[in-house]
C-alpha cells in the first residue's frame, strides 16, 4: 500500500505539466485517463508496471511516490504574474518537490533548522514602515550597513529556504510557509541584481502583513524594502548627498556594481529619501525606459541556492547516506551525481 500515492501523482503530474490524457497517451504500458484519475482520487493503486511507467514518463525515480508530502501555504506569486493555472502549479509542485528532498537530507543529518522570526505580527502600512524595517532587520541580523555580497547566502543562513527555478518569463518569485519555515523561490533565467531584488521583495511578504490600500500599493511596499535593505539610508546619503537634481549614467552604474542594486531600484530609493523630487524621478523614467528590460552594469555574485548542495556534500562524506540515495534526493543519476564530486 502506498497511503499517499494519489496526492503524489497529482503534484508529480503538474510538475511535469501534463494533464491526465497525456500522461496516459504517453505511458508504455496502457493505463487509461479513468484508471489515472482513480489513483490520483486514492480508489485505486497501480501494479509494479503500471508503476514503472508512471514514473518514466513523469521523470521522477519510482520511490518519489513513497516520500512524506510537505505542503506549503499563504502563497504569494507576484501580482500580475503573467503565468497560465497549469504555469502556476508546475511551479508551486517543483518547489514542493525541492522542499521534501531538503527536508528529508536535514532529517538525515538530524539538523534541527528552526526559522526565528524577527518581528511577529510586524506590519507594513506606509513607505516608512518599509525603510524602518529594513534597518531594524539589518540591525537584528548584524549586516551592519554595508553591502550585502550574496542575498540568497545570507537568507540561507537564518535558515530562508531560497529556492531557484526554471521557470516561464511571466514568474519572478513567490514566498509562502512551509510549517514555520518561510520560502522563497524565484527564476533562475533572470540576473543577478533582480534576483536579489526579488529574494528581498518576497522576504517582506514573509515577514510582514502589507496594509497598505490596494494590493498595487502592496507590491510597492514590497520593493521598498527590498531597496531599503539593500541600500540603507546611512549608506545612501553617504554615496549621493541629500539633494540631488542630476546624475550621471556612469556614478549610477558605478553605485549598481557596488550595491547590486539596478538602477531604477537606486532612482525609486533616492525619490522615497527625499533626494530627488517627483519631476526629476518622472524625467528619468522617460529617460531609462529604454534599459528596464536589458539594464547596463552588473554585479558579481552568483545568488544561487547553495545550502543543499553543502549538506548532501557533508551527508555523503560523512557516509549518513550513501551516492545512490544522495542521488536520489539530489534528482540525479547516480552517474550525473558521480561526476560532480570528488572526495579528498
Amino acid at each position: 500500500m502506498m497511503p499517499n500515492f494519489g496526492e503524489r501523482l497529482r503534484s508529480a503530474r503538474k510538475m511535469a505539466g501534463m494533464s491526465l490524457q497525456e500522461l496516459s497517451n504517453r505511458m508504455e504500458s496502457p493505463v487509461s485517463k479513468q484508471a489515472l484519475s482513480k489513483y490520483e482520487q486514492g480508489r485505486m493503486q497501480p501494479d509494479s508496471n503500471a508503476l514503472l511507467s508512471i514514473a518514466s514518463v513523469l521523470g521522477v525515480r519510482p520511490d518519489y511516490f513513497f516520500r512524506e508530502p510537505a505542503q506549503l501555504s499563504a502563497i504569494e506569486f507576484r501580482k500580475h504574474a503573467k503565468l497560465t493555472e497549469k504555469e502556476r502549479e508546475r511551479i508551486e509542485a517543483k518547489a514542493l518537490d525541492m522542499l521534501e528532498r531538503y527536508r528529508e537530507l536535514e532529517s538525515c543529518l538530524g539538523l534541527d533548522s528552526s526559522f526565528v522570526h524577527p518581528f511577529p505580527d510586524a506590519v507594513l502600512a506606509f513607505f516608512d514602515d518599509a525603510g524602518n524595517y529594513a534597518e531594524k532587520l539589518r540591525q537584528a541580523w548584524n549586516l551592519g550597513i554595508d553591502p550585502i555580497p550574496d542575498v540568497v547566502e545570507m537568507l540561507e543562513s537564518y535558515n530562508v529556504r531560497v529556492i531557484m527555478l526554471d521557470a516561464p518569463d511571466g514568474f519572478d518569485g513567490l514566498s509562502a510557509w512551509s510549517g514555520d519555515i518561510p520560502v522563497i523561490v524565484f527564476n533562475k533565467n533572470r540576473d543577478v541584481v533582480r534576483r536579489r531584488f526579488t529574494a528581498l521583495h518576497e522576504l517582506a511578504h514573509l515577514l510582514f502583513r502589507c496594509e497598505a490600500e490596494t494590493p498595487r500599493e502592496n507590491e510597492k511596499l514590497a520593493h521598498a524594502f527590498a531597496g531599503a535593505f539593500l541600500f540603507p539610508k546611512e549608506s545612501f546619503l553617504r554615496a549621493v548627498g541629500e539633494k540631488r537634481t542630476h546624475f550621471t549614467e556612469r556614478e549610477l552604474l558605478d553605485i549598481k556594481e557596488y550595491f547590486g542594486i539596478s538602477v531604477q531600484a537606486i532612482m525609486a530609493r533616492a525619490k522615497a529619501l527625499g533626494v530627488i523630487n517627483d519631476f526629476t524621478y518622472k524625467n528619468f523614467c522617460i529617460a531609462w525606459s529604454k534599459n528596464r528590460i536589458d539594464e547596463p552594469g552588473a554585479y558579481r555574485s552568483k545568488e544561487e541556492p547553495a545550502r543543499f548542495r553543502q549538506l548532501l556534500d557533508r551527508a555523503v562524506s560523512e557516509e549518513v547516506i550513501t551516492m545512490s540515495k544522495a542521488a536520489e534526493l539530489a534528482g540525479k543519476s547516480y552517474n550525473e551525481l558521480s561526476e560532480e564530486m570528488s572526495f579528498i
